[in-house]
């Protein structure tokens, strides 16, 4: 019995310590604001804020939007601000395509939601801390069909 205890414990510590040790920092940002009842104001910003600590690599910034089925468009214009460490914001409008009559939605899906993931830059990034601000700027006020709006951040990987 005493031994069989020991050896748990022995076994237990090992399985610990390989955890532990295969664990690692993955260096992403991911900051996804709910648009209320999907149907998203033009005065409803998704925001938020990151850090960059390693400025040895360039970083991929992405657009992530989940929308429904109901969403009528295969595409979405957005007005994308992000203000670098002690700049000013600077604001970009860019039309990411969500869907092809051909294809169908990109992204991947699960009954009638939809999560759509759009590289829009790949740069060097200053130390410091950054904010983003994400507004639509399609005619329909509001827009039905999208359920939240966000930046995803990570190290880019250069072969």
């Amino acid at each position: 019995m005493i031994f069989q205890t020991a050896k748990n414990r022995c076994f237990l510590l090992l399985s610990s310590l390989v955890i532990m040790a295969s664990c690692k920092q993955i260096d992403v940002f991911e900051k996804n604001t709910a648009i209320p009842k999907s149907n998203w104001q033009r005065n409803y910003s998704a925001t938020g804020t990151f850090q960059v600590t390693d400025t040895s690599t360039a970083y991929n910034i992405y657009i992530v939007i989940r929308h429904t089925d109901a969403y009528k468009y295969n595409n979405i214009w957005l007005q994308v601000g992000l203000q670098s460490p002690g700049d000013s914001i600077k604001f970009q409008n860019i039309n990411l395509t969500l869907a092809s009559d051909a294809g169908g939605w990109e992204g991947s899906g699960m009954n009638d939601i939809w999560e759509v993931r759009k590289l829009v830059s790949r740069r060097p990034m200053e130390k410091g801390e950054y904010r983003f601000v994400i507004n639509h700027i399609m005619r329909d006020e509001p827009l039905p069909g999208i359920m939240n709006v966000g930046m995803r951040i990570n190290k880019a990987v250069i072969n």
